[in-house]
């Protein structure tokens, strides 16, 4: 079988062996859940309780603020405690966030209708995500219903699912797709409808071969098509996956609408059924509890909001002796955070525990131009050229040379024989670059 790639690209150890066999099970209910504001990309979402207010699970209590923004949803049955600042773990600093006290188990206040997706008209579905507060799940957080209504000039003729999951250690998406395929396939053929196309392409690595064997079977006569994908390091990131199953090239500074595509994340299209068809908001997640400095990696069905250290406990605790740190998402693109008591937020796909033995101090040598990085960059950019502009604050030149086209995978530092953190340098740029409103300054 011929496996679809991409250039550049780097394979770093998987480590999918750690919780790959490790079945999804229900987190217990939180005492406390802190739910962000700004649970997604956008206007964060403006607080429809107060403090001392009794919620039901699936409340709507954060109403969207704009037209990228998300309604947020009460993940517990409980009072509102209080509502102040908090850790953002992708903010890197406090942020409003509705802290709810649980008071019992569940008492759900459920999207209506609850019925078969094929029953709702395309704008319905839409209208249904965007009520649900449903946002891309694959870490990005952009609100789902703004995706699925592009402008009446942008022809969508393909939906992509994406199943690569090539972050090392997380395999949530994985599961999802061995245990829930059959609604996984309804929240596809229910994106195709809303999407008004007829063709849907679910793309996955090929060291998933259940989760291919599986969908192929789940997905039977319903016209959605299973690639397999080569495993290679950012297969998941939306340009690589949509040249390598399409061969369409996403123009710089452009977006897969531009080239008549949308990409989802399976556990987005997931929570669709369940908004659908289940009348669910967003409310919990799967997460990889994962990392050779836990005791036994684990996959969680977790509440939106609760804190990373109770998440932590569900895998045996941390081997104390042996964290170097602990990292929201993977090892590639994931955020280190400085304490374990920070609330996982909508797009948290994993908590992975790094062991000093794997993260070692390099000591970082002068780059000589050996070109490693470019040969990895997935964006065809020379990430030694953005480094040296960025360090020496040329940052028109970095725009020029492509710097807003960086998709921050890593890949760079990952290959760098120098051990220069690249993509570390390129990420600070383009903050300061957007703060100075285009370099101009």
């Amino acid at each position: 079988m011929r496996l679809l790639t991409f250039r550049g690209g780097v394979h770093p150890p998987e480590k999918k062996e750690l919780s790959e066999h490790r079945e999804l099970t229900k987190a217990p209910l939180p005492e406390l859940v802190y739910v962000f504001l700004a649970n997604h990309t956008g206007v964060p979402a403006k607080p429809l309780v107060d403090v001392g207010e009794k919620v039901l699970t699936g409340q709507k209590i954060g109403e969207a603020a704009g037209f990228i923004s998300a309604n947020i949803h009460s993940p517990i049955t409980g009072v509102v405690k209080e509502i102040s600042k908090v850790y953002h773990p992708v903010l890197g600093k406090p942020d409003n966030a509705i802290i709810i006290e649980r008071r019992g188990e569940d008492s759900w206040q459920l999207l209506e209708p609850q019925k078969p997706y094929e029953e709702f008209e395309p704008q319905e579905i839409i209208e249904r995500i965007k009520e649900a507060g449903i946002v891309g799940l694959g870490g990005a957080m952009f609100p789902t219903s703004v995706k699925l209504t592009p402008p009446k000039e942008k022809k969508i003729d393909l939906l992509i699912i994406n199943g690569a999951e090539c972050e090392p250690y997380l395999t949530v998406d994985y599961r999802l797709m061995l245990e829930k395929s059959e609604k996984l396939i309804r929240g596809i053929q229910a994106l195709m409808k809303a999407l008004g196309v007829k063709k849907a392409i679910i793309g996955i690595e090929n060291n998933k071969p259940k989760a291919i064997a599986e969908l192929k079977k789940a997905s039977k006569g319903t016209g959605i098509e299973i690639a397999s994908l080569k495993t290679k390091y950012p297969q998941g990131a939306e340009k690589q996956l949509i040249y390598a199953i399409t061969k369409r090239v996403v123009p710089s500074g452009g977006l897969p609408m531009d080239v008549g595509v949308v990409v989802q994340n399976v556990g987005t299209a997931f929570a669709v059924y369940e908004a659908l068809e289940e009348g669910k908001p967003l409310v919990e997640r799967a997460v990889s509890i994962t990392g050779e400095a836990v005791r036994e990696p684990v996959n969680v069905i977790a509440r939106i909001g609760t804190l990373a250290s109770e998440l932590i406990k569900l895998a045996g605790g941390i081997k104390e002796d042996e964290v170097d740190r602990v990292i929201f998402g993977g090892p590639m693109m994931g955020i280190a955070v400085p304490r374990i008591d920070i609330p996982i937020v909508k797009g948290t796909s994993g908590i992975t525990v790094m062991p000093k033995e794997i993260t070692p101090s390099k000591e970082v040598y002068p780059c000589i131009r050996c070109g490693s990085c470019f040969m990895a960059c997935p964006m065809n950019l020379q990430p030694f050229s953005l480094n040296l502009y960025a360090t020496n604050r040329l940052y028109d030149r970095a725009v020029e040379n492509g710097l807003m086209d960086c998709i921050e995978c890593g890949s760079c530092s990952y290959a760098c024989p120098a051990n220069i953190d690249l993509v570390k340098n390129i990420k600070l740029a383009k903050k300061v670059y957007r703060t100075l409103k285009g370099g101009k300054k």
